[in-house]
């Protein structure tokens, strides 16, 4: 049930071309903690570029990594930002909001979202390529995880809007499956602590600050919300995650010497 489910969320959280049955469907929309599982296997994915860390220059890795997150992930996490920041800047009532965020046309909110996002997303990627090569491709995996938990964030303690996407994955959960979600992301927050471990829990804080402005401005949560909360999240966590690696990483960090360290600390 569980790899059905893992199996759906990849199938709708990225373009591998797995998980597009209506079981798997069924499964994902029932199982919070698919969020965050399919958080590693979308992170892995994203992180290898920094493999290359010392090898070429930082510019170029940072770009690599970029490219790869839309290659992986697609636009529709994008789309729900884009959609979000143009409901931000409208002064009018939640439904007016939200026939805002219905509407096919691109307004300054949406520009305004998606390219501050996008900058530094592309500023974090260009200081994340200046750690070690294995912290890098830790700290990338943990903000991966932590955007898909800010994601399972959503669906455990979001009120719906409207029917859709929100609704069909927040009906029927509550605040006590958010725990499995926290304890699978669990592996990626210790394997260089506190970096990682700041960058996963940057998720669901997030999250919840969203879902609280949602509850004020649209009357609920709808699936641009948690579009929005991966991108943010991501961007967020990284940034987190490099600042507390250059504050306390040689302090607090758990050694991590060789590959096979990392690879045993997710096994």
């Amino acid at each position: 049930m569980v790899l059905t489910a893992v199996r759906g969320a990849l199938g709708f959280l990225s373009r591998l071309p797995v998980g597009q049955s209506e079981r798997a469907w069924d499964a994902f929309v029932g199982t919070p903690a698919a969020f965050p599982l399919a958080g590693y296997v979308v992170g892995g994915l994203v992180a290898l570029p920094y493999l290359a860390a010392g090898l070429l220059p930082d510019p170029v890795i940072a770009a690599a990594y970029l490219g790869s997150v839309v290659l992986v992930t697609g636009v529709n996490h994008a789309d729900g930002l884009a959609d979000l920041g143009d409901a931000a800047v409208v002064h009018g009532d939640p439904a007016e909001r939200r026939d805002v965020m219905r509407d096919t046309t691109v307004g300054v909110g949406a520009v305004l979202a998606l390219g501050t996002v996008l900058l530094a997303l592309a500023l974090a990627a260009l200081a994340v390529a200046g750690l070690p090569p294995l912290v890098a491709v830790a700290l990338v995996l943990a903000a991966e995880v932590g955007a898909k938990l800010a994601m399972a964030t959503l669906a455990c303690v979001g009120r719906p809007s409207h029917e859709g996407f929100g609704s069909t994955v927040i009906d029927g959960t509550g605040p006590r499956q958010l725990l499995a979600s926290l304890a699978v992301a669990l592996p990626a927050a210790v394997v260089a602590v506190p970096a990682t471990a700041l960058a996963v829990l940057t998720g669901p804080l997030l999250a919840r600050g969203l879902s609280g402005w949602a509850d004020r401005r649209l009357d609920g949560v709808g699936g641009d919300a948690f579009g929005a909360a991966n991108e943010l999240a991501r961007a967020a966590a990284l940034h987190v995650g490099v600042a507390a690696w250059s504050l306390f990483g040689d302090v607090w960090s758990v050694p991590l010497g060789d590959v096979g360290v990392l690879a045993w600390t997710l096994w």
